[in-house]
């Protein structure tokens, strides 16, 4: 028969068991950024060209989650990882209500420009960074504020494009899909569904030499329509699922994410890689998957 002592002691460890997994979801909210590193030669990719490139996807910047000086510490250790390019993959607003404040765009793109690299940072935008945007939701032809906040920081921004780069005089591209979910479905929008604004035609086009190709788009969802001129796809968004119990991801953020939820894919030689992300939407929580930031050491 237990004791009225070992009866106490049973029920305070329970307390404490129970304490400590309501606490750790939030743990790997604020948690510091683990490195992912991948290290291989993408299909197609050129003898010789050596690239070392940081991602850094889904930062959802707000208070008390994600804030300036949390960003401010992870570019730091962005750039304590000596890069040759650096990429971001959108999603740098947060569109969450379980927040005690805004991070206007001022600020997290201030923190964003102490980034640098010698082939330069660049950047696409995600969902939220679209749906935030209320001027953009209406009228198709404004700028997104995003874009303007982060080309004020000295930042490369692509929508439906792509740039020729070079490494040691080996050349490759750098392409930006438009996000796939940018424009929200509503009366008030006149559309009836969600519609992206990617054009993957476009973008390729915009390719005029047989240099690898670099794909970043911000939801994996593109991935089996993509060309196979394309070495590597980079995209964020899923969050790893964000609740991840050993691999049951109830709530995936678009099909594709329930498909490509985190890490690197390959199907009929097209490459994909998923990051993890940084930040939360929807809920600041996160199981099962810690943010991280990608090294990619291609070649």
């Amino acid at each position: 028969m237990i004791s009225r002592r070992g009866l106490l002691k049973l029920l305070g460890t329970g307390f404490l068991a129970l304490s400590a997994t309501a606490a750790y979801p939030f743990v790997e909210v604020f948690g510091r950024p683990g490195i992912r590193q991948y290290a291989f030669s993408p299909r197609g990719w050129t003898p010789g060209l050596k690239l070392k490139v940081a991602v850094l996807a889904d930062l959802h910047a707000c208070e008390p989650w994600m804030t300036v000086s949390r960003i401010d510490s992870i570019c730091r250790q962005t750039m304590d990882l000596e890069p040759d390019i650096i990429l971001l993959l959108g999603d740098y607003v947060s569109s969450m209500n379980l927040v005690t404040g805004q991070v206007h765009s001022s600020e997290w793109s201030k923190s964003l420009s102490a980034l640098k690299a010698p082939l330069g940072v660049h950047a696409i935008l995600g969902n939220h960074d679209y749906w935030d945007d209320l001027t953009f939701q209406r009228d198709q032809a404004a700028a997104p504020y995003v874009v303007k906040a982060l080309r004020n920081a000295g930042i490369s921004t692509h929508v439906n494009d792509a740039v020729r780069l070079e490494k040691d005089g080996n050349g490759f591209w750098l392409a930006g899909l438009g996000d796939q979910l940018a424009l929200l479905p509503g009366r008030a929008h006149g559309r009836k569904r969600m519609q992206g604004i990617d054009d993957l035609d476009a973008t390729l086009a915009k390719i005029t030499d047989d240099a690898p190709v670099i794909m970043m788009a911000h939801e994996p969802d593109i991935f089996p329509s993509m060309s196979p001129r394309v070495s590597l796809t980079l995209s964020g968004h899923t969050h790893g699922g964000q609740l991840n119990f050993f691999g049951w991801r109830p709530f995936p953020a678009s099909r594709g994410s329930a498909v490509y939820p985190a890490g690197y894919f390959n199907e009929d030689g097209r490459e994909l890689i998923v990051s993890r992300g940084l930040g939360c939407s929807v809920l600041p929580l996160r199981i099962g998957s810690y943010p991280e930031i990608l090294l990619l050491e291609l070649g």
